[in-house]
């Protein structure tokens, strides 16, 4: 069993009851959000790729929990100059954890830290997570590819977890199409609903979804329990 938490955005924490992670962890700034990142407890922070509001608090909640970042080389690296502990990985990559097992996907979007200058934070990515036996994809950021039918032949996935704000990601059509590439069991929608930019129907885009195929809209902190 694994509870995964919705904290808004593309932020989610996967917890199996003696684990915990957090997914792309911002927080601060989320006109959304209800967690604070000072409540966070986990073992380990994922982040897909540099964009501010996916990195997030990532530095300062790996600090606090002593944690790693997982991540992307280049992303990883730019964490570690800012005093975090990191696992540096890349795509293709898989690794085991204490919590279980992680492995990198490709991801078509962009990544950089956009402070007062773009910081390079190399390729973006997705996670495919394996804990307690269940398998979660969290696409990351990203638009619908051909690949996707390949993770999904070469890894079952119990859950998927897919942007369909549009604009900057895939929308609620090109997310339900992947939902089928992917031959996911589920499907949890992210990345809409936080700015009116990317305002969807989370509702609509489940009843969507190819059969055999069940949409789960969360809402904000409210969690779903895999089993």
């Amino acid at each position: 069993m694994v509870k995964v938490t919705w904290l808004g955005h593309a932020c989610f924490t996967l917890d199996d009851g003696t684990h915990r992670i957090i997914i792309d962890p911002f927080l601060t700034g989320n006109p959304v959000a209800k967690t604070k990142p000072e409540e966070v407890r986990v073992d380990a922070v994922l982040v897909t790729h540099g964009h501010g509001d996916h990195l997030g608090d990532a530095v300062a909640i790996a600090k606090q929990c002593d944690a790693p970042i997982i991540a992307p080389f280049e992303l990883a690296k730019y964490c570690e100059k800012q005093g975090a502990k990191i696992h540096p990985m890349h795509i293709g990559g898989s690794h085991g954890f204490a919590f279980g097992k992680v492995k990198l996907t490709i991801a078509h979007h962009g990544s950089a830290f956009v402070g007062e200058e773009a910081e390079y934070t190399g390729n973006p990515c997705g996670f495919l997570v394996t804990m307690a036996g269940k398998t979660i994809y969290h696409a990351g950021d990203t638009g619908i590819f051909s690949d996707m039918k390949l993770i999904g032949e070469l890894t079952p996935i119990d859950l998927a977890l897919l942007p369909i704000g549009d604009n900057f990601t895939m929308g609620p059509e090109d997310a339900r199409i992947a939902a089928g590439f992917l031959k996911t069991k589920q499907v949890i929608p992210m990345h809409y609903n936080t700015f009116e930019l990317i305002a969807q129907d989370g509702d609509a885009f489940v009843q969507s979804l190819p059969e055999g195929c069940r949409g789960t809209v969360l809402q904000v902190g409210v969690t779903f329990v895999l089993e």
